[in-house]
């Protein structure tokens, strides 16, 4: 990392000192898909026009990310025309005083392993996720809390699934995926074991804009009866 782009990461983070601009910006990252400045205004309890002016300066800043979209159900005058919308941006900032480039050594290091001419590096380096992640699920209260810890931004879909809306290695992955993405994998494996649940509910499943894992939710008993086996009380003797 130069210090030109350290100091101006600082300055870019810094923005978020302000307690409105850090609201909406957290309003903003949160969502799966974009929202106006009228429901970010909404979300984080400012005013339309002050939310507008907070809102383009962390867009000007690549904190976030501005399109234009017609939004669905607006009619009246101007109904037809796109809205300016917001949404969370791909770009990573990092600052770290004096300047450090662990990204560099992170590059480094999963090249030397690819480079290898066997798997045993790889099998240690995903034997070590595994304990990473491990011990950080035996320290919290449930898995989601751990991947929270961890950076993966953890959210249940509507089908119950765990998807994490966050690749905490995303500058490591793009050159290195399959690496990088198998160490997610035994990572998260890992909280799930320490925790004590099934590391099996862990599978890669790579999609757009977010981890490579998925965590499926606990099996349901066979037939839906969770009522356990019967008892005399049952009338069953």
């Amino acid at each position: 990392m130069s210090t030109a782009g350290s100091n101006q990461d600082l300055h870019e983070v810094s923005l978020l000192a302000d307690d409105v601009r850090r609201r909406l910006y957290d309003v903003v990252v949160a969502q799966s898909e974009a929202i106006t400045r009228e429901q970010a205004a909404a979300a984080a309890g400012v005013g339309r026009a002050l939310a507008a002016y907070h809102l383009d300066r962390l867009a000007e800043a690549g904190l976030i990310e501005v399109g234009f979209a017609r939004t669905p159900g607006r009619t009246g005058p101007g109904s037809g025309r796109p809205a300016k919308q917001y949404s969370r941006s791909s770009r990573e900032l990092s600052v770290t005083l004096p300047p450090r480039d662990y990204a560099l050594l992170a590059r480094i290091l999963a090249t030397a392993v690819e480079g290898s001419a066997s798997d045993r590096v790889g099998a240690a380096l995903r034997g070590a996720a595994a304990e990473e992640g491990e011990a950080l699920g035996c320290r919290s209260h449930t898995v989601p809390d751990a991947l929270t810890v961890a950076g993966y931004e953890p959210v249940t879909d509507p089908a119950g699934d765990i998807v994490l809306r966050n690749c905490p290695f995303h500058s490591v992955v793009q050159e290195h995926t399959a690496l990088v993405c198998s160490l997610n994998h035994a990572f998260v494996q890992g909280a799930l074991a320490g925790a004590g649940e099934d590391p099996g509910r862990a599978e890669l499943c790579p999609r757009a804009g977010h981890c490579c894992v998925v965590v499926h939710p606990v099996p349901s008993a066979p037939g839906g009866d969770l009522t356990g086996p019967a008892t005399e009380q049952d009338g069953v003797s």
